[in-house]
Parts: structure tokens; C-alpha cells; sequence
């Protein structure tokens, strides 16, 4: 009882600091169950969703496209409606009904403005089912009659502010056609942001599809009493075992839609917690300075405690009891936290287009006691050093202040091992620049960054000595204030190496990822100026669809235009003289391709692969199956006959631009494969006429008004997008690692409140002797602008590094421009000395308003 008292007591007394290590602790434990909060509820809403669509059985064709997938032709797989009928003769069937299902179309309005999500959900486009009813109620209208009639979804038409009567243009495969909005359509669930679009059965068929009397499944629904299990079995049983279907329940084909989310879901969830274990990890540093501090705060009190007769183990059970409510009290409210953060995500995520309802807000019972496991064991282990020291402290030695005796010997054996496993870690990242192999170098990789991560804490105090007497040469031209916060930046190097450390995490990973994002758009823009000689280039925004033949046409007919290259991927299996049978899939792609990419063949003559049934391969391929110039391959194209091609070159696999295609002539692809199975072009290269460069783009950006799905670019514009990518997805780690950057902060203002503290009989004495509030302040931010910039110094150094050492395995994989973002790293150098600024900010305010007689009376 007497160690809980005495513990409540310390904490209660120095709440104030406590309560900074709290906030580190809150947001750590925030953004870790703010993270599992979101992901369940994105769980929860695509499992409810999927379940509520999904009829009790569904038979499709077996060789229908996954559910992330684009058909290649631009046309679903169907079955003949004939199915229906032989469905509803199963017994335990109480319905079979026809669907029709696509998602490679774009509907756009009047002035080609596309109605589909910006998001990346799709646009779902189909007949009105009975089972569409298990999701969707009309509300307005009716559902559609005929061919010039259609049903949007509410979310869509509130989105875009369509109301009945208004007239939309579908582009498909097909062909484009027009229909007015005759209904809207709301969903009873959650819809995830998909623009829906509905058209009558033969309308359907007909535009989407390509012909009628064809669906692309069958929709069972079960007499009562029936399970799906049985229902599928007697379905099964009606089809004779046809392997032309696939038969799912309900459960199998939510299971199905969940699987193909499942990746994309599991990626957001593991990245945003290894962002939350880099802020906890920020957030032990300022949990160990702050129990640290205090308990040399504490050390007359503890000597009193120890010779009154207190033990070591009570001493130390003190300070963990602390640190448990620490722990404790910022949990619980990082739980709650987390709620309001998830709920947060959810409304950004419907501001952007992808709705969330927060009736499906899934907090599960793991999600706290996660958090609150976390956020104690962390917080309590992070103390336990502080607590051990303290108990440590023999009662004559901290009556007089002295600290602990084995404090020396103990920094010089910190010092000798952070030294061996920097030099370990430095020679780990030495091995990646040799590795002949990006796999075989990861592993090196990843034990370098760690090591010399662990290197450069455990040796902080001695770089803390020695940068921070470096960055003194600055400090001094601020006279006698400036000397005044050097030596306190190095009256503690442990406190300081401590402080600095926690900073230097996050901008060490800015600093890597600043390098290897910036190395990639070098290398990628240097590759795409020696490879690529076409000056315009066309293909989809992002999604992947294949380009639609109305689409394609419209480029071609392009005037000023020496030549355009259709490029596709036909589906095919290889075989190889050896024997050997792969999945490999060859480009097929007009002759004038040569020209839009230029491919090094290392034998061979490259025009030859153009010419009747005669092929490519890399080098790779080539090497791994023994293949030589003249040989002939077998290859079965997935969508229609077997082909013996004949090998006329082998290319260099030593680029990033179609590494390891194999190449035909789009005729020889044709030759086998049937004209309505054929793959639509994936991208399009065109090539201007010498001095109509500018007129060609303007008109091909004409020609592809009516289809805003497709970009057209030239070599500028690929170069600023590709970058653009790169630094959208940068900005977001940034963002993310800010949490960690936010933590390290809040170390600064502690450690330096904490020192003010520590400090307050000295600054008294200072401000007697003449110093002023104003040099007070002064010497005190200054001290602080010091550490940050020490971490700074640090993590920017590890960080590039890391970084360099990353390009190096990216080299292998075609990336060989090392790039450094000096602008980068400066800015973020000199934003580091206006995060010190801040930081310091309270605690020089609070040193400065100190009553110096007060001050000069404290004990201790």
C-alpha cells in the first residue's frame, strides 16, 4: 500500500510531464486501434455487402475473368441462356434467373464527364434481377423497359446530380449507345463508392455482351428448407458435372469477393500499424527520458526513502507503478481516440467518393484490449531501465547527489557496442551494393538498416558529443547565451543522445525513401529517353481496361500522324524445345513498334519476329530454356488454336520497359486466335510527322474528347505523371510517418521542460547575476534547435544511407540512376531547426516567467 501511495503521489505531483508522455502514448495507441477500427469496418462492409448480393448459388463460366480483373476482348464470359432452363429443373430450386454483369464499360453525360467513381471502384454496368433486390430498392421511377431506357444508383446520381429523364452514353466493347434515366435505385447496405447502371435483360445482352440469348450467370435461388450445399450439389447434378461452370454458394462466392479485396485490405492494414510500431518505438524514447529525468529529480528523496528502510525492489516496483498508470491512462483514452480517428478515415473516405457508413462501424472486443496490452507493456518496459537505476542508487550516494557510480563504466560500454553493431550494420549495407541478386540483397538490406538503426541509438551519446561540439561553432556566434546552450545540450549526451534519437527514426526513414523514390523517377525518365522513340502514347487512366474499338479508331483516324502501333497481350501457353510448358503470353503488337520502343536484341534481327509466325523472347527465357535463334516454339493461345513459332531474335532482358516480352505481329496473333476472342489493345504509341508534333497532340486529344477514360500523353506528360505517382504515394508516407516526427517532438518539448526543472536554482542564479528573461529564452530555444538538428544530422545521414544502399537493388532491376533530392533533404534539415523552435516554445516561456529568489531557494 505504502508503494501505491508513493507512487500516486509522484505521479499526481508531475502530472504536467506525465501528461506529455501520456500524449505519446494516446496517439500510439490511437493510430494502432484507429487502424484495426477502420480495416474491420472496410471488412465488414464488402462481407455484408458480398453476402446480401451473393444469391444462394451462382453458376458462371469457368473461365470467366477474377473479380479484380478486365476482360481482354472487352466482353464478359458467358453462358447460353439455355442454362436457366436446365437450373430450374434441380431440385430445391425456387427461382434461376439470368444475369448480365460488366464492369468494362464507362458511362459518361452530355458532355463526356465520366459518372464512375474517382476513386478506383468500378462502374458496374447490367439487367435488373429479382436478386438485385436483395441490395437495392427503387425510389424513384422504374426500372428500366427497353433500349432507350435505363436505372442509376442514388449515390451515383446524387454524386453527379442526375435526375429522371436525363440521357447517358455507355461505351463498351460493343459500341457506344445512349438511354435516358427512367429510375433510381438506392442501396439498403452500404455501398463501397461503385456506380451502378441497369438495363433490361435484351438491352444488356446485346450492347454489353455482344449478343442475346447469352448471360454471364445464373442466379439460384433455394426452396425452403433447402441449404446451399444440397442446392449446389443438385445443380451440379442437372449440368452433368459440366466442367464449363463454376458453382458457388453464397458463402464461396462471398468468400470469392472478399479474397480479391483481401490483398489490397491487408496492405493498408499492415502498413498503417507499421507506422503506429514506429511512433511507439519514437514514443519509448520519450517514456525513458521523462522517467529518467524525474527520477534524477528524485534521487535525495529516494536516498530518504531507502535509508528510512524502503528496498531496492520497492523502489523499483515505485517507478513501474507509474509508469503502469502512465500506461494506463494514455491507453484508454488512445482507445477512444482510435474510435473518433476511424470514424475520421471513414468521412475522409466518403469526402473522396468511396462511401462508408458508420453504421457499420465494427469495433472488435481484440481491438482495446490491444491497444491497452500495447500501450502498458511499452510503456512499462520502457521505464524499466529508469526504475532499475533508480533502485540502483545506494542511500548515502543519493543523499549527496551522486548519481550512480557504474554510470561511467556503463557509457563506455554502450559506446564500445553501438560501435560494433554500427560497423556490423555498415558492412550488411556494404554486402547489398555487391549482391548480383535484388532477393539475395534484401536480406542484407534489412539487416543493415536495423543494425545500424540500433547502432546509432545505442551510440547516441557519444555522436550527441560530438555533433552537438560541431554545431557549437554556429551556437557561438550568439556570444556567451549561445556557449550557455551548448554545454547544456552536452551536460547530458545520454538525455540528449536520447532526445535526438527519437527524431532521427522518422526523418532517417524520410531520408531513405526521399532517395529511392527520387532514384526511381531518374532512372524511369532516363529509360524512357533512350527506349522510347514514339511521341505520343495512349492507354486507360488507371483502372486497366482495355481500349474499346470506337476508341482505337478515333486514334487512327488522326491526321498528322506518321504511324500508330496497336500493342496488346494475348493469353498463352509455351513450350519450349526442352519440354517445358509455361504460362508466358506473348505482346502482339503492329512492326512500326520497333520504332515506339526501342528493344536491344542480343541475337537475331528483331523485324524478323514480325514476320509470319515468327516470334521473340528475352534473354532471360532464352538462357533458362536453352532457346536459340531459329528454334520453334509451341504455343497455345488461350483463346484459340496452337501456333509452331519460329525464334527470329532473343532481346536484352536489361531494361524496364516490356522486361521479358515476347513479341509477334498483331496478324500472326490474329491468325489464331478468333476475331470476337482477341484481346483489345492495352496501350496505343503513335508517332507525329516531322514538325506537326503539336497539332497531332491537340487533334488526338480532340479525337478522345468522347472517351475520358483515356489519356493521351507525350513524353512530358508520362515523365510529370510517373513522377506524380511516385510523390503522391511519398506524400502519404510522409503523412503517416509525421505520427512518429509529432512523438519526437513532444520528447523535445519534455526533455527540455524536464531540464528547465532540473535546472531551476541554476537559472535563478543566471537571471540574479544579470541574464534576462529575453537571453533566457534565447539560450533555451537555442539548446533545443541544437538537439533537433543533431537528430536531423543523424537521421538524414542513416536515411540516405539506406536509401543509396536500396538503389542499389533496384539497379538490379533496371533502376541505375542514384539520385539524391538535395532540395529535399535541406528543406527537411532546415524545417528540423523550426521544429526545435517550436518545440521550445512553452518551456522558455516557462523558464522565463520563473520569480528568481524562488528559484534560487529550491532545494535540490
Amino acid at each position: 500500500m505504502t508503494v501505491w501511495k508513493t507512487s500516486m503521489r509522484n505521479f499526481l505531483a508531475h502530472k504536467g510531464r506525465m501528461a506529455l508522455s501520456a500524449v505519446a502514448v494516446l496517439l500510439s495507441v490511437a493510430f494502432v486501434c484507429g487502424t484495426l477500427v477502420f480495416t474491420d469496418t472496410l471488412n465488414a462492409t464488402f462481407d455484408k455487402i458480398f453476402a446480401v448480393t451473393s444469391p444462394d448459388v451462382t453458376v458462371s463460366p469457368k473461365e470467366a475473368a477474377g473479380n479484380d480483373e478486365q476482360p481482354a476482348d472487352g466482353k464478359p464470359a458467358s453462358l447460353p441462356a439455355s442454362v436457366v432452363q436446365q437450373v430450374e429443373k434441380a431440385d430445391g430450386v425456387k427461382k434461376a434467373e439470368g444475369a448480365v454483369f460488366s464492369m468494362a464499360v464507362t458511362v459518361v453525360d452530355g458532355e463526356n464527364k465520366n459518372m464512375g467513381s474517382e476513386t478506383g471502384a468500378p462502374t458496374i454496368a447490367g439487367n435488373w434481377t429479382e436478386n438485385d433486390l436483395r441490395s437495392m430498392e427503387i425510389t424513384s421511377g422504374h426500372a428500366p423497359r427497353g433500349p432507350t431506357e435505363m436505372m442509376v444508383d442514388a449515390d451515383t446520381a446524387k454524386k453527379h446530380r442526375l435526375k429522371i429523364g436525363d440521357e447517358l452514353r455507355t461505351i463498351a466493347a460493343t459500341g457506344d449507345f445512349t438511354a435516358k434515366i427512367r429510375g433510381i435505385a438506392s442501396f439498403t447496405v452500404t455501398n463501397p463508392g461503385a456506380a451502378m447502371v441497369y438495363f433490361d435483360t435484351g438491352t444488356a445482352q446485346k450492347h454489353l455482351l455482344g449478343e442475346t440469348g447469352v448471360f454471364t450467370q445464373v442466379s439460384v435461388t433455394a426452396e425452403e428448407g433447402v441449404s446451399d450445399t444440397r442446392l449446389k450439389q443438385n445443380v451440379a447434378a442437372v449440368l452433368d458435372g459440366s466442367g464449363a461452370y463454376r458453382l458457388q454458394t453464397q458463402q464461396e462466392a462471398a468468400d470469392a469477393n472478399k479474397d480479391s479485396m483481401g490483398p489490397f485490405l491487408d496492405v493498408m492494414k499492415y502498413a498503417m500499424l507499421g507506422f503506429a510500431g514506429i511512433a511507439f518505438l519514437v514514443g519509448i524514447f520519450l517514456i525513458v527520458n521523462t522517467f529518467s529525468m524525474l527520477v534524477a529529480q528524485r534521487t535525495r528523496e529516494i536516498g530518504l526513502m531507502r535509508a528510512i528502510g524502503s528496498s531496492r525492489k520497492q523502489v523499483n516496483r515505485s517507478v513501474l507503478v507509474e509508469a503502469v498508470l502512465l500506461g494506463v491512462v494514455g491507453s484508454v483514452l488512445g482507445v477512444a481516440a482510435g474510435v473518433g480517428l476511424a470514424v475520421g478515415l471513414m468521412k475522409l473516405m466518403s469526402a473522396v467518393g468511396m462511401e462508408l457508413s458508420t453504421k457499420d462501424l465494427t469495433v472488435a472486443w481484440t481491438t482495446p484490449v490491444t491497444g491497452l496490452v500495447l500501450g502498458v507493456v511499452v510503456t512499462v518496459l520502457a521505464a524499466y531501465i529508469p526504475a532499475r537505476r533508480a533502485g540502483k542508487i545506494s542511500p548515502m550516494a543519493a543523499l549527496r547527489d551522486a548519481g550512480t557510480p557504474a554510470d561511467g563504466r556503463a557509457g563506455r560500454v554502450r559506446a564500445v557496442i553501438g560501435l560494433v553493431l554500427t560497423a556490423a550494420g555498415g558492412a550488411a549495407l556494404w554486402a547489398t551494393t555487391q549482391a548480383d541478386k535484388a532477393t539475395e540483397g534484401s536480406m542484407s538490406l534489412g539487416l543493415g538498416v536495423l543494425l545500424t538503426l540500433i547502432g546509432f541509438i545505442v551510440i547516441g551519446p557519444l555522436l550527441a558529443g560530438v555533433v552537438v561540439r560541431a554545431l557549437g561553432v554556429v551556437l557561438r556566434l550568439f556570444g556567451p547565451v549561445g556557449r550557455l546552450a551548448e554545454r547544456n545540450a552536452l551536460r547530458n549526451p545520454r538525455r540528449t543522445g536520447a532526445t535526438g534519437a527519437a527524431l532521427m527514426i522518422g526523418l532517417a526513414l524520410v531520408a531513405c525513401l526521399s532517395v529511392v523514390g527520387s532514384s526511381m523517377v531518374a532512372s524511369a525518365t532516363e529509360e524512357l529517353d533512350r527506349s522510347v522513340g514514339a511521341d505520343f502514347i495512349v492507354q486507360d487512366g488507371g483502372s486497366g481496361r482495355p481500349i474499346v474499338p470506337q476508341a482505337a479508331e478515333a486514334v487512327h483516324a488522326v491526321p498528322g500522324l506518321e504511324h500508330v502501333s496497336d500493342y496488346t497481350f494475348v493469353k498463352a501457353k509455351i513450350t519450349a524445345p526442352d519440354g517445358s510448358t509455361e504460362d508466358e503470353g506473348l505482346v502482339a503488337a503492329d512492326p512500326t513498334y520497333q520504332q515506339d520502343v526501342r528493344r536491344t536484341a542480343v541475337s537475331g534481327d528483331l523485324a524478323k519476329a514480325y514476320g509470319k509466325d515468327a516470334m521473340s523472347v528475352g534473354d532471360t527465357y532464352a538462357e533458362r530454356h536453352g532457346v536459340e535463334v531459329g528454334d520453334t516454339l509451341t504455343v497455345a493461345f488461350t483463346a484459340g488454336g496452337t501456333a509452331k513459332l519460329k525464334v527470329a531474335a532473343i532481346t536484352s532482358d536489361d531494361t524496364n520497359i516490356d522486361r521479358g516480352a515476347m513479341y509477334t505481329n498483331l496478324t500472326t496473333a490474329a491468325s489464331y486466335v478468333p476475331a470476337d476472342r482477341m484481346p483489345q489493345n492495352v496501350v496505343m504509341f503513335a508517332k507525329a510527322e516531322e514538325g506537326k508534333e503539336k497539332e497531332a497532340y491537340a487533334a488526338l486529344k480532340s479525337a478522345l474528347a468522347e472517351y475520358p477514360v483515356y489519356q493521351v500523353q507525350n513524353q512530358a506528360d508520362f515523365k510529370e505523371t510517373l513522377k506524380d505517382q511516385i510523390g503522391q504515394l511519398l506524400n502519404i508516407v510522409y503523412g503517416l510517418l509525421a505520427l512518429a516526427i509529432i512523438v519526437a517532438v513532444l520528447g523535445v518539448v519534455n526533455t527540455l521542460a524536464l531540464s528547465v526543472v532540473e535546472r531551476t536554482r541554476e537559472i535563478g542564479l543566471m537571471r540574479a547575476i544579470g541574464l534576462s528573461r529575453r537571453q533566457l529564452r534565447r539560450m533555451i530555444r537555442l539548446e533545443s534547435v541544437v538537439i533537433a538538428l543533431f537528430g536531423a544530422l543523424l537521421g538524414l545521414g542513416l536515411g540516405m544511407g539506406w536509401g543509396t544502399a536500396a538503389q542499389k537493388l533496384l539497379a538490379l532491376e533496371g533502376l541505375e540512376v542514384l539520385e539524391i533530392p538535395w532540395p529535399t533533404i535541406l528543406t527537411v534539415f532546415a524545417c528540423s531547426a523550426l521544429v526545435g523552435l517550436f518545440a521550445a516554445l512553452v518551456p522558455a516561456f516557462r523558464a522565463g516567467r520563473m520569480n528568481v529568489l524562488n528559484a534560487i531557494a529550491t532545494d535540490g
